[in-house]
C-alpha cells in the first residue's frame, strides 16, 4: 500500500509486547491493570486489547460508551463533577464510579443505588504528594482540584467501598512508592473498610529501563498489608509507549535570523500538542541524536498559521529539502487523542502495521470532518 504523509502509523507487534508485559505484571501480583482512553482512543485497535481480557476506566460518557461498545465492558468511571443529565447515563454503563468530593458522592449516592445493576461507589483522595515536575500534570498540586484532603475528611462515608488517587505522570514504582507511604500515612486508618483501591495511571511500566520488578515487589507488599482491597492501575500511557510514528514529510526550508526551518505538512499545535504543552522534543528517525551545530541543523515548523508552531533544533546529517521525510518517534499514547482541527490543517491519516507485515488503512480524514465539527 502506498501512503501518502502525513500519517500515524500504529505497529501491532509493539502494541502486543507491551500488553505481554502489562499481562504479566497482572498475573504475578493479582491486581487489575485498565487502560485510559485518555491515552488511547483507537478503537479500531481495541480487539487486540480484549484478546488480552483488558478493561478501561473513563473520564467522560463518551469514554464510557467506548468502553461499552468497543473493548466490551463496564467502566470504572471517574468525572471531576457529574450532573444529573450524566450521572444517569454513567450509571447505564459502569461497574464502578467514583466521586471527586464528598458532597458529590452525597448528591447522587441514592441513584447510584438504585441501579439495576452492582455498581461500586468510590471517592477519590489527594494524598498531596507531588513527584512530577510539570504542573499542567500535576494533580497533587496545591490547590488542585482532584480529590479529597486527609485533613477535609473526618470519617468514611457510608456506602464508599473504595479510593482512587492519581498522583503519577509517566513515573517511576519509586516515585509510586513514595506516593503510597503518603497515601498510607494520612489515608490508612480507612483502609480496612473498603474492598478496593485504584492507584490511578502515570505507572509507565513499558519504558526501557522502568524497575518492573520493583513494582511487582511493590504491589505485593501493599496487598500483604492490606488483603481485603483489590488493587486497581489505570495507566495511559504504559499500553502505547513506543508504539507507533508519525510519518511526514519537508515541504519547504526558510532562513530567517539565521535560523533555518524546515516546514513539514504536519503541526505540533494540531497533530503534536503536548510537544508544546508539556513540552518536549520528539525524537526524529532521520535526525542526530543530539545537535551538532557544525552539521545541517534546523527548526522544525508545523504547517499552520500559529507563529509558536515549531520546535527545535535537530541536526542531520544532509542538507534537508522539499520531500525529504521526517519520522516523529513515538506519537501513539496521548497524540491521536489530543489532536485537533485548528486552522483546517488536514488531517493525518491512522494506519497499522500488522504483525505479519501488511498495512491496514484505520482512518483517512476529509474536509467532511472539518466541516462537520462546526455549525
Amino acid at each position: 500500500m502506498k501512503l501518502k504523509t502525513p500519517y500515524y502509523i500504529v505497529y501491532e507487534d509493539r502494541l502486543r509486547a507491551n500488553l505481554d508485559l502489562i499481562t504479566s505484571v497482572m498475573r504475578e501480583t493479582d491486581v487489575k491493570i485498565i487502560m485510559a482512553f485518555k491515552a488511547n482512543a483507537l478503537w479500531r485497535s481495541f480487539p487486540i486489547f480484549r484478546e488480552y481480557g483488558i478493561e478501561s476506566t473513563a473520564s467522560s460518557v463518551n469514554e464510557m460508551l467506548l468502553a461499552n461498545d468497543e473493548l466490551h465492558c463496564l467502566a470504572h468511571t471517574y468525572c471531576p463533577a457529574y450532573t444529573d443529565d450524566t450521572i444517569e447515563i454513567f450509571i447505564k454503563g459502569s461497574s464502578h464510579i467514583t466521586f471527586n468530593s464528598v458532597p458529590q458522592y452525597q448528591r447522587f449516592k441514592d441513584r447510584v443505588g438504585a441501579a439495576n445493576h452492582p455498581i461500586s461507589c468510590g471517592l477519590r483522595i489527594n494524598p498531596m504528594c507531588s513527584v512530577i515536575e510539570t504542573d499542567i500534570y500535576n494533580p497533587c498540586s496545591p490547590g488542585s482540584r482532584f480529590g479529597v484532603t486527609a485533613d477535609a475528611l473526618t470519617s468514611l462515608p457510608e456506602g464508599i467501598e473504595g479510593f482512587h488517587f492519581h498522583a503519577l505522570c509517566e513515573s517511576t514504582s519509586y516515585d509510586l512508592e513514595k506516593v503510597l507511604i503518603a497515601m498510607e500515612e494520612q489515608f490508612g486508618k480507612y483502609l480496612p473498610q473498603l474492598h478496593w483501591v485504584n492507584m490511578g495511571g502515570g505507572h509507565l511500566m513499558t519504558r526501557k529501563g522502568y524497575d518492573v520488578e520493583h513494582l511487582k515487589q511493590l504491589l505485593k507488599a501493599f496487598k500483604q498489608r492490606h488483603p481485603n482491597l483489590q488493587v486497581i492501575l489505570e495507566p495511559g500511557s504504559a499500553f502505547c509507549w513506543e508504539t507507533g510514528d508519525l510519518e511526514a514529510n519537508v515541504v519547504d526550508v526558510v532562513e530567517n535570523c539565521g535560523i533555518k526551518t524546515a516546514i513539514a505538512d504536519v503541526s505540533f499545535a494540531c497533530h503534536m500538542p503536548d510537544c508544546l504543552e508539556m513540552p518536549y522534543q520528539p525524537a526524529i528517525a532521520q535526525a542526530l541524536p543530539e545537535v551538532d551545530e557544525s552539521k545541517p541543523t534546523y527548526r522544525i515548523g508545523g504547517n499552520s498559521c500559529l507563529s509558536g508552531d515549531y520546535v527545535g533544533m535537530w541536526s542531520f546529517e544532509q542538507e534537508l529539502k522539499a520531500g525529504d521525510r521526517l519520522t516523529f518517534k513515538d506519537m501513539n499514547h496521548y497524540t491521536t487523542v489530543k489532536t485537533n482541527m485548528f486552522n483546517g490543517i488536514h488531517h493525518p491519516s491512522i494506519v497499522m502495521q500488522h504483525s505479519d507485515g501488511t498495512i491496514e488503512m484505520l482512518r483517512e480524514f476529509t474536509y467532511d470532518d472539518y466541516k462537520n465539527r462546526m455549525s
